[in-house]
């Protein structure tokens, strides 16, 4: 069911920025990378926008943002849905990686009407998303704040850490 939502260029360019990674990237364009990043629909309901204000920037962990995950989660609003990419970093018992996944936010205090329109339209931003791996719609706090779920997302048994962090 499509809703007739479109997705801004904007929201293209962030995506494709965070998929890429540019190894011979210099100090100041890696700290100006995307770790997180919201979206949301526009105010008259007919565009998918970035979020003002709503990132988390490479640059910022270890200074402002000690835990990029847990900041991530508590960005989300508590009574709204939201679409995010989240650059995740993760070890396994073999190696270290880092995927993007896209996280359709849509807790269960959400309006009704919210809710439908963003579940509808979810088609129109994840068609732009080409290559995501990971999908996670998440209908709560209960689902997202423990690191392990996501870590279970990402690889199942073999991820031992998420962030730094053991899982």
């Amino acid at each position: 069911m499509a809703s007739g939502v479109t997705v801004t260029e904007d929201v293209v360019t962030v995506f494709n920025e965070m998929k890429v990674r540019k190894a011979q990237a210099g100090e100041e364009e890696k700290r100006r990378r995307k770790k997180a990043v919201l979206f949301c629909l526009s105010e008259d309901k007919k565009n998918i926008v970035l979020e003002e204000g709503r990132e988390i920037l490479q640059g910022d962990l270890g200074i402002s943002v000690q835990d990029p995950y847990l900041h991530f989660v508590k960005m989300l609003p508590p009574d709204d849905c939201r679409y995010a990419l989240y650059d995740a970093t993760y070890e396994t018992k073999e190696t270290k990686k880092e995927d993007l996944v896209f996280i359709f936010w849509a807790p269960e205090s959400a309006p009704l009407k919210s809710k439908m329109i963003y579940a509808s339209s979810k088609d129109a931003i994840k068609k732009k998303f080409t290559g995501i791996k990971h999908e996670w719609q998440v209908n709560g706090l209960e689902d997202i704040k423990d690191r392990r779920t996501l870590a279970e997302k990402l690889g199942g048994q073999s991820v031992i850490s998420l962030e730094g962090s053991p899982v």
